[in-house]
């Protein structure tokens, strides 16, 4: 079904669970918050998808794209760890981790149209312009959601520190 093999079943039944997860997490939390239930296994999702597309991949791009989501997800579940970094983790833990989930994106667009429906995809060509624009429009959202996080995230820094000010004058 598809033309995917049973280790790409695997790959892609493994990572499935982290675009709902992202999805619930981007509307409840603003980002993805890696410490949470959803955050937990939004990890543990996209650490699958991401190590077995080293198993199935047919394009040099596709390792490229698992050796960068990889490096995402720790950075981006490890920054909160580093005291020395202060607010700015989570600045840092919030673009890794929306970072993680465009990468995730662009190959389930991309493989969804080029398989869907079954022996007459959508696209047979990767210079199509409906993957093209496909791809594009995610691009567009990552832009727009990144500038919308950091914004929520600097005016969520400075009512804090508003608040701290009221609580604990000098």
């Amino acid at each position: 079904m598809f033309g995917i093999s049973p280790l790409g079943w695997l790959h892609t039944i493994g990572s499935l669970p982290a675009i709902p997860l992202a999805i619930y997490m981007f509307a409840r939390h603003g980002r993805i918050a890696p410490r949470t239930p959803s955050g937990t296994a939004y990890f543990v999702s996209m650490l699958i998808g991401a190590v077995t597309v080293f198993l199935v991949a047919h394009q040099p791009v596709s390792y490229g794209i698992g050796v960068a989501t990889i490096l995402l997800l720790v950075a981006g579940y490890g920054v909160g760890h580093i005291n020395s970094l202060g607010r700015k983790a989570i600045y840092i833990e919030t673009i890794c981790l929306s970072l993680t989930a465009f990468l995730l994106m662009v190959p389930t667009v991309s493989e969804t149209l080029r398989r869907v429906p079954d022996g007459h995809p959508f696209v047979t060509d990767l210079k199509s312009p409906l993957l093209l624009g496909a791809q594009a429009a995610l691009l567009v959202m990552l832009v727009i959601g990144l500038t919308a996080q950091i914004i929520s995230l600097r005016r969520k820094g400075k009512s804090t520190a508003a608040q701290s000010r009221l609580l604990y004058p000098d």
